[in-house]
């Protein structure tokens, strides 16, 4: 169902608020931290790991393996939200995205969404 035309124009009102109020927001340094992929993939390992064994304990009624199991559990969690230090590496971006976009280091996600989102519409506004 297509919007009514001050529906449309509520929206774009909204919209750019929204854009110009959290520009602030978007483009607040985030420092060098960001979460690891390969943390989380190794994190919920510990995760299913540690969930194993406490159902081996409580099922087994040996206490140590449960609390063994919650530890890993535990672990698990910490592993998967805890940031990698340092400045994240680049090579999990394809190559010819980086040559289409020589300077996408110095803007922010939030800016290069917004870019692609213009394009879509027909070009800036």
């Amino acid at each position: 169902m297509p919007l009514s035309e001050q529906e449309q124009r509520l929206l774009d009102e909204m919209e750019r608020h929204l854009l110009r109020n959290d520009a602030d927001v978007v483009s607040a340094p985030t420092g060098a931290r960001s979460l690891s992929y390969r943390n989380i993939v190794y994190g919920t390992i510990l995760v299913l790991a540690g969930l194993g064994a406490l159902v081996v304990g409580v099922s087994t009624q040996l206490i140590w393996v449960g609390v063994v199991g919650f530890v890993l559990m535990l672990g698990g969690v910490i592993l998967a939200v805890t940031p990698m230090r340092g400045a994240p590496t680049d090579s999990g971006r394809p190559t010819a995205a980086r040559a289409t976009t020589p300077s996408r280091t110095s803007t922010s996600f939030m800016d290069r969404m917004n870019d692609r989102w213009d394009r879509r519409q027909g070009g800036d506004r």
